[in-house]
């Protein structure tokens, strides 16, 4: 053989060698993983968002230490969940979800104690929500390490919820209906 015809091989080799990679990235899970990797994502987002709302805006100590609290859970739980995303070559969502995006925009229009109570009902039910979610996502989801986060994580949610309704009960925030799991 030629010279030539040797390096039009060699070149067609390392094009396949390096495109086989790009075919093969996988930019997130699918189905109800896909579903529960976005919601967590998001949601985890918020709750770092508003802890930090809750700090500067948070009438009551036990407010802003329930804040300081969401601002330091969620960093670390959202950061694990990035790094699981970076291994597995997942694009993490870059914005809020409409819904937690709606929350965030009426915490901000919030102010003084009605702020507090606003806050904690919210915290009781988003966390009631959650719990819910991520039990549903420790039987469900398929991919074996998300599946590790969401029971690995599961266990802080519920204290959150513990805790949320406690600071709730100190600031007067009526969480009847925010307690219990919606279906």
């Amino acid at each position: 053989m030629r010279k030539g015809t040797w390096l039009g091989i060699l070149i067609g080799l390392l094009a396949i060698a390096f495109a086989i990679p790009l075919f093969a990235a996988d930019k997130g899970p699918s189905g109800a993983d896909k579903k529960f990797f976005m919601e967590a994502a998001s949601g985890g987002m918020m709750e770092v968002q508003l802890g930090q709302l809750a700090r500067d805006k948070g009438q009551t100590q036990d407010v802003k230490d329930f804040g300081s609290r969401m601002v330091t859970d969620h960093t670390k739980a959202n950061d694990e969940l990035k790094q699981l995303a970076q291994q597995k070559n997942w694009t993490m969502p870059t914005k809020l979800e409409r819904k937690h995006k709606s929350m965030m925009d009426k915490m901000q229009k919030a102010s003084g104690p009605e702020f507090d109570k606003q806050y904690m009902k919210g915290m009781v039910k988003d966390h009631t929500k959650d719990i819910e979610d991520f039990r549903k996502a420790t039987e469900k989801v398929k991919d074996p390490d998300l599946k590790a986060w969401a029971q690995k994580t599961l266990p802080v949610l519920e204290q959150h919820l513990q805790l949320a309704k406690d600071t709730a009960g100190k600031v007067g925030a009526d969480v009847g209906k925010a307690g219990k799991a919606e279906h």
